[in-house]
């Protein structure tokens, strides 16, 4: 049940109904977004739900879905059932167009790989187009619209001759024509032209005497008179009669097709209800794609767990005016099922509640909700609403009276499977009285399990929400600093209305704020109070978890250039000592060369002192040649000199150098080898002159994920030879592939794969377009049909 009647215009889904109206493609689906209701029953929401997610999906994706053709032709099948009626040819064009779209969307879907889009199958399953029926049309009528001359054959016999007479009465009317302008009886620039259906000439009335005819018409001034020429009458009539043999011989073939049609009248109903229900569902994808909404986890019992839901319509407004919108996070269980909101006024109370009944309904109506993934909700069997919002007319107009009727609506009627919406509960009276009154319908309510939301200024509901199970106190929170509400609603404690202290602030007279203080009394302006240091300290809290937050990320930040510096210093090691060990082999080689040398020098002098000093002498210089150590560069240290942004600089008692990026305070980020790192100034010292710096092996980092520094050998390793880029945006997908071509022809892979599916064959057609266009792509090829056929493209690499 929904109470009251104009429900959906109070909650605003009249105006999400107009929206999915001009969504449509045709008058067949407005019709379902006109009969869309509220629902109660689990099963069949959900099935709304998995249809519409499943569509969006398919909008999110570059399948080209068939979106041409959405024609309405339930007049034309209620005409083709008469005996003896018959449809015309723009008729059968739209059926034949339409039939085709209906055809080309059920295989589209039940095309889909196995376990995909499921309810969109379902809803096709018995579903049926004739392929005779469409082949019967598309002998009668083309692509275009237009009647086929080849028909029939008697149509194409007429046709041909109809074109022959008309061919040698054109010749013979222009050598008419070319006598009279030649004699001046017609202006110079005149052409044939048809009155009567019949073909004239136009003549200068004071000449229509010289050329023998029937007149047929003159102009409004009388000046010219349009003559046929006695010449061509029987041409004429020959050519009026095989135009009435041509009509009777279509109206024939249209009869004909008609009652072919007839046949099919049952099934084609079901069809278009099929077609119309793929256009409301695509409306409805598309209006989600709109608002960002999403499916969530539908539970059969009344049950809301919304994680930062936003009210649709204000969404779209403020998206248009560059707004952002204050989403909600909501939980209403069998625990907590009642929720007070209370606020100061603007602060968006109203609005909270209007989000929850109007995202509710639309659930409940087989829409996907504005709400992030992983949210969950129920099915409530009623809504009741009272919403006194005093930008209605109809609101402004409405009493206390009508209030309390509504009140009495839902104690008697609402259960545990309700859901209540009252805003402002209780004002319209003298507010003890007001407020006594709220509390009584609030435990009655409560007592019989309903579900609900209520916005309200009154301290005694505030207080019976604090001490009472299954109800809940929220707050719209406020900046009472600077007097702007947030729009932000916490759930766990009263709301304040900041009525004294927006009333100080604004400059009320000092007397009249103390007087009303005063009038309200002690325990008042201290519970206020309270409420508004709460809010001062939940600020303050929220804003050093800021900070906090971003120490934490800079901390991760500094601990990932430390294991950078590590890594690389650690690579740095390694290379340094395979080096030195190729050097000592090196070196012993040749060491040991020398001494073989000197040894046979030795013996083949039979061991002469001389010739024995002169190779001890050789060795010796030899060995200390060895000993020498390897060059460094002298680096010139800057005694106390000042380090600024730029400077060479060096770690004090260390050789490697490096270049300051940039100073702040008593630290500096120094630029190692390559890599950053943060030191303290003090612990550098300034090198002078430039720095000469050993040339570096290039480290390459790959979009594929590669590490720095891994070698092609390793590369090649992990390089996989095929790419999926199924259901990607065309765009990403060329970046991908262009990424993966560039990675093997680099790495030397002698074939490819890339794997796109079939669909409408946008993202084959991009893919091999480019690959067409890549020199070093020898040839490209289908898979083979059992791994894929042209669901995937093999390259074949120079």
């Amino acid at each position: 049940m929904i109470y009251p009647e104009n429900f959906e215009i109070k909650i605003g889904f009249a105006q999400i109904r107009e929206m999915l109206s001009e969504l449509c493609l045709s008058p067949l689906g407005r019709q379902f977004v006109n009969r869309m209701q509220f629902l109660n029953r689990h099963d069949l929401v959900e099935r709304l739900l998995q249809q519409t997610d499943e569509f969006k999906e398919l909008l999110e994706s570059d399948a080209e879905i068939p979106l041409q053709h959405y024609f309405d032709v339930t007049p034309y099948l209620d005409r083709a059932v008469i005996e003896g009626a018959y449809l015309d040819v723009v008729h059968f064009f739209e059926i034949k167009m339409s039939l085709r779209t209906i055809r080309d969307s059920l295989r589209f879907i039940s095309g889909s790989e196995e376990g995909k889009f499921e309810a969109l199958k379902a809803l096709g399953a018995n579903i049926s187009v004739e392929r005779s029926l469409i082949a019967a049309l598309d002998k009668v009528v083309d692509d275009a619209g237009a009647v086929r001359d080849d028909a029939t054959p008697e149509l194409q016999r007429l046709k041909r001759d109809l074109i022959a007479q008309q061919a040698v009465l054109r010749k013979q009317i222009q050598s008419i024509i070319r006598h009279a302008k030649n004699e001046g009886w017609t202006p110079s620039d005149v052409e044939p032209t048809i009155r009567g259906g019949r073909l004239v000439i136009p003549v200068i009335a004071e000449y229509k005497r010289r050329i023998k005819g029937l007149i047929h018409d003159e102009s409004s001034t009388g000046q010219t008179v349009y003559i046929e020429p006695e010449s061509i009458f029987e041409l004429n009539n020959d050519i009026k009669d095989l135009e009435n043999a041509y009509h009777r011989e279509l109206v024939r073939i249209l009869i004909g097709l008609t009652n072919t049609l007839r046949h099919h009248v049952p099934e084609l109903r079901k069809a278009y209800q099929y077609l119309g229900l793929l256009d409301f569902i695509r409306a409805k994808a598309a209006f989600a794609r709109r608002i960002e909404a999403s499916k969530p986890v539908l539970h059969k019992y009344p049950h809301i767990l919304w994680k930062q839901a936003i009210h649709p319509l204000l969404f779209l407004a403020h998206r248009q005016a560059g707004k952002p919108t204050i989403p909600m996070d909501l939980e209403l269980n069998k625990e907590q099922r009642m929720l007070i909101i209370s606020g100061p006024n603007a602060g968006g109370k109203s609005v909270s509640l209007k989000t929850v009944g109007l995202v509710q309904y639309m659930l409940q109506c087989g829409m996907l909700i504005p709400a992030e993934g992983g949210s969950e909700a129920g099915i409530f069997h009623d809504i009741f609403i009272d919403i006194g919002d005093e930008q209605s007319i109809e609101n402004d107009l409405s009493t206390y009276s009508s209030h309390l009727t509504n009140m009495k609506k839902f104690v008697t009627v609402a259960d545990s499977k309700s859901m209540v919406l009252i805003d402002e509960f209780g004002t319209g009276t003298e507010p003890i009285l007001g407020g006594a009154i709220a509390e009584a319908v609030l435990q009655t309510l409560n007592d019989s399990k309903v579900y609900g939301v209520i916005t309200t200024h009154y301290t005694n509901l505030k207080n019976y929400a604090e001490r009472t199970p299954g109800i809940v106190n929220g707050a719209m929170r406020y900046d009472h600093k600077n007097l702007q509400p947030l729009y932000q609603l916490e759930i766990g404690k009263p709301g304040s209305s900041f009525a004294i202290e927006i009333a100080r602030k604004i400059g009320l007279p000092k007397h009249i704020v103390d007087k009303a203080s005063s009038l309200v009394g002690k325990d008042k302006i201290r519970y206020d109070r309270l409420l508004e240091e709460l809010e001062t300290e939940k600020q303050e809290l929220e804003k050093k978890l800021q900070e906090a937050s971003k120490l934490e990320q800079k901390l991760k930040r500094n601990v990932k250039d430390y294991n950078d510096l590590k890594n690389f210093l650690e690579d740095s090691k390694q290379d340094i000592m395979r080096e030195a060990k190729g050097k000592a082999k090196l070196l012993l080689k040749d060491a040991n060369q020398k001494i073989e040398s000197t040894i046979q020098q030795i013996k083949q002098s039979q061991a002469e002192k001389e010739q024995t000093k002169e190779a001890r002498r050789d060795l010796e210089v030899f060995a200390q040649e060895v000993r020498k150590d390897e060059p460094r560069p002298a680096h010139k240290r800057v005694a106390n000199g000042s380090i600024k942004q730029g400077d060479n600089v060096a770690l004090i008692g260390q050789d490697s150098v490096g270049q300051v990026v940039s100073i702040k305070g008593k630290t500096a980020e120094v630029l190692f080898g390559g890599l950053k790192t943060i030191v303290k100034v003090e612990g550098l010292e300034k090198i002078e002159g430039q720095i000469a710096t050993k040339p570096k092996k290039e480290k390459t980092s790959s979009a594929g994920g590669y590490t720095r520094g891994m070698n092609i050998t390793q590369r090649m390793a992990d390089f996989t030879t095929t790419l999926d880029i199924r259901g990607e945006y065309a765009e990403n997908a060329l970046t991908r592939v262009m990424n993966f071509t560039d990675e093997a022809i680099m790495l030397g892979i002698p074939e490819i794969k890339i794997i796109h599916g079939r669909g409408n064959g946008i993202l084959r057609q991009v893919v091999r377009d480019y690959l067409y266009a890549v020199p070093e792509v020898a040839s490209l090829g289908n898979e083979a049909e059992e791994r894929g056929g042209n669901g995937a493209t093999v390259a074949v690499l120079k």
